[in-house]
């Protein structure tokens, strides 16, 4: 899978020795991708093993003990942190490429002023989405943003205290983005695995009680994923100790440690990280506002079993954004293009065989309850598969200029999706959204990205004509 192509240059000296110093470095950079890759997958299936078995018995809970209605609120609360990457304000790649470009993240004065600046960044941002969370409460919008899935008896007061714990807990998520850097991906999805254990505890807790909290179940979720942020940022800050300890000290005196400018990144992953949600996380609203059915929550449990697929692309995809990020650094040509074949076959692959095992899942989890919609899974299947596509193009396009380009296409996706996603909701049910958002993610970012790519590795071997490019 990983090989050499020397370019010599026209009319002058041949470039490097295939085996010379250069050519080991883009073979062992080679290699190391699919290491990593590998190894990040392999975590992501291990732990999602773990996660999906305790996720699937903690659906049945759900629905045995607290019912249907309970259970779709809770998929639908459980959902508002993907309406809200954008928390962040595009920090999260500010941080992911100082720490993936730096020779000595431990010591290296712009990583820890880079650290600095995403503290105060999501601090602020962490008051602001309380501050919202209280004037939504206050006016009763709850009801009117979420819709009928949202439970009469409580659901305000558990949507507001969903928003408010996941506003506190942002500041800790510096920690995944230092270990996504530092290349330690594997470390970052491991920590994951104490989600649904943690969340199995609280629900048999309640459930041993007695407790009434069908509409507070969401809110078990966002502890336990609070845990395994506060795992990551110990870790982050043993790995590159003093870096995160001093960062914190110096977060309150900005005058006297100055952040750095993160405009030039922030903006254009912001501006994705607002409209993507828009895009491709407004399913549940769409069905919970358009149906009175049982639509939503099959939505819900389609979600929760091909989550547990896209979160290992997911994975495996991010593990690639230090490799992109560190040629860059370094001068390298790393094409995505391979990377994105064994993507594409490997997420359709997958996607099919959950499809298979689908009835047996959605009998033992809702038994006689209701049944996935055919148009459901096979849009998932479809989703998965390009969702898997886009992310080698989508990591390697992770410097400014990639970036900025990403902005338009995703743009477009939102009426798009919106738009489709709507309309096919009359048509087929609750299939209609995710067949949307595939149709959007297939014009709007494999393609585009993809040309994009072929784009930018031309002008970079033309530029660099006697270089070593790694496949």
């Amino acid at each position: 899978m990983t090989h050499l192509r020397v370019r010599p240059a026209r009319g002058r000296r041949a470039g490097p020795d295939p085996n010379g110093p250069g050519a080991a470095r883009a073979s062992s950079s080679g290699g190391g991708m699919v290491r990593k890759v590998g190894s990040t997958a392999v975590m992501k299936v291990i732990v999602m093993g773990l996660s999906g078995v305790i996720g699937i018995v903690n659906s049945r809970v759900i629905i045995q003990h607290f019912g249907t209605e309970a259970y779709a609120q809770y998929g639908l609360l459980a959902a508002l942190p993907a309406l809200l990457p954008f928390a962040d304000l595009g920090i999260a790649a500010v941080v992911i490429n100082a720490v993936a470009g730096s020779a000595s993240p431990a010591s290296d004065r712009t990583v820890r002023r880079t650290i600095v600046t995403a503290f105060r960044i999501l601090l602020l941002s962490a008051a602001v989405i309380i501050a919202v969370g209280v004037v939504i409460s206050v006016l009763g919008w709850w009801p009117a943003i979420l819709g009928g899935g949202l439970m009469p008896d409580g659901g305000s007061l558990a949507a507001f205290l969903c928003l408010s714990t996941f506003a506190i807990v942002l500041p800790l998520t510096v920690g995944s983005r230092i270990l996504v850097g530092l290349g330690r991906t594997s470390t970052q999805v491991a920590s994951q695995a104490v989600v649904a254990p943690a969340m199995f505890l609280g629900l048999t807790t309640l459930v041993a009680v007695s407790a009434p909290a069908g509409s507070f179940l969401a809110v078990l979720s966002y502890i336990a994923n609070a845990l395994a942020s506060l795992i990551c940022l110990i870790m982050a800050a043993r790995l590159i100790k003093p870096q995160v300890g001093k960062a914190i000290r110096e977060v309150p005196f900005p005058r006297r440690y100055p952040g750095v400018p993160a405009i030039g990144v922030a903006w254009p992953m912001l501006v994705q990280m607002v409209a993507l949600p828009i895009a491709m996380q407004t399913d549940r609203l769409l069905l919970s506002h358009l149906t009175h059915g049982d639509e939503l929550a099959q939505y819900n449990l389609a979600s929760q079993l091909f989550g547990l697929v896209l979160q290992t692309i997911a994975a495996a995809g991010v593990a690639m954004w230090p490799i992109y990020a560190k040629a860059r650094s370094e001068a390298r040509i790393e094409s995505p293009m391979k990377p994105t074949l064994w993507f594409l076959g490997g997420g359709l692959a997958i996607g099919l065989v959950l499809a298979t095992l689908s009835p047996l899942l959605t009998h033992f989890i809702a038994g006689d309850r209701f049944a996935l919609d055919p148009w459901l899974v096979g849009g998932f299947v479809v989703f998965v598969a390009l969702q898997a596509a886009k992310y080698p193009a989508g990591m390697y396009m992770t410097d400014k200029r990639g970036l900025t380009f990403q902005v338009w296409p995703i743009l477009v996706s939102v009426p798009l999706n919106l738009g489709l996603s709507w309309w096919l909701i009359g048509v087929i049910g609750a299939g209609g959204p995710i067949i949307g958002s595939a149709i959007s993610v297939a014009l709007c970012q494999v393609i585009p990205n993809l040309w994009y790519v072929t784009r930018d590795l031309g002008r970079r071997r033309a530029e660099k004509p006697g270089g070593v490019e790694v496949h």
